[in-house]
């Protein structure tokens, strides 16, 4: 049986005995069962995976022995933000989820002219929740060190100023010549994806204004679900760790 991976925001440390905060002890106890003497990998996104042994397990509360620390080599090193713009169902789901698994550092819900998704007060607040969880789960799942964090959903402008700092800026854009490898090499990437029913004319002038620049992933128009996970494969493919 595979060893259960599993995030914790607990403190972890070395010989130490830990209990597991409320989320990770209600998967492993309520959800895996997992019962005394079984063995877990935890980490909390310090860097290190945590092999660790349950010293006791009950629906409400886990407590483990923490094992030696052992570093986590399957972060990329490409910096990727994601501006995601929001879309229905489980579109947003499939976005967060694969982009986790692809290697993407941040993740920022877009709203945008034509999104037709909108999110205020207590509705934003549990939608980013829930996305954060599917986040945790992905990177559980893929074997990542680090869970990417979720931000609140911003408006064009606050995720022009807040990539400020990134120093390649893309975004998606299917009437455009300019392909990916033209590209020089970058350390930190944003990229920009819009709503299922395209970004408006206006909107991508904002963003080449604001020094994004439009690139095209091929000659079909991906889904807005569909292009992160095409533009995040091709990033690490040819700056990343994909085929190295």
């Amino acid at each position: 049986m595979r060893t259960p991976r599993i995030y914790t925001d607990s403190p972890l440390s070395e010989g130490a005995t830990a209990a597991l905060d409320d989320n990770a002890a209600q998967h492993v106890g309520r959800v895996l069962r997992m019962q005394p003497g079984q063995e877990l990998l935890l980490f909390n996104g310090d860097g290190n995976d945590y092999p660790a042994t349950i010293n006791e397990s009950g629906k409400k509360r886990v407590e483990v022995q923490v094992g030696s620390p052992v570093a986590n080599t399957n972060e990329s090193p490409l910096d990727i933000v994601l501006g995601q713009t929001l879309s229905k169902g489980d579109r947003m789901d499939y976005a967060v989820q694969k982009a986790v698994e692809m290697g993407v550092t941040r993740i920022v819900p877009l709203t945008t002219e034509r999104c037709d998704v909108k999110l205020k007060g207590d509705r934003e607040d549990k939608r980013l929740r829930h996305w954060q969880s599917v986040a945790t789960s992905a990177a559980e799942q893929c074997g990542r060190a680090r869970v990417p964090e979720i931000l609140p959903v911003m408006a064009l402008t606050d995720w022009f100023d807040h990539t400020s700092d990134c120093d390649l800026r893309l975004v998606l854009h299917h009437r455009t010549e300019r392909s990916l490898n033209t590209l020089a090499k970058p350390g930190r990437v944003a990229l920009m994806i819009g709503p299922e029913g395209g970004l408006s004319p206006d909107e991508i002038t904002a963003a080449e204004t604001a020094g994004f620049l439009p690139v095209a992933l091929g000659p079909r128009v991906l889904r807005t679900e569909t292009a992160p996970v095409a533009a995040i494969a091709l990033c690490q493919w040819l700056w990343g760790d994909i085929g190295s």
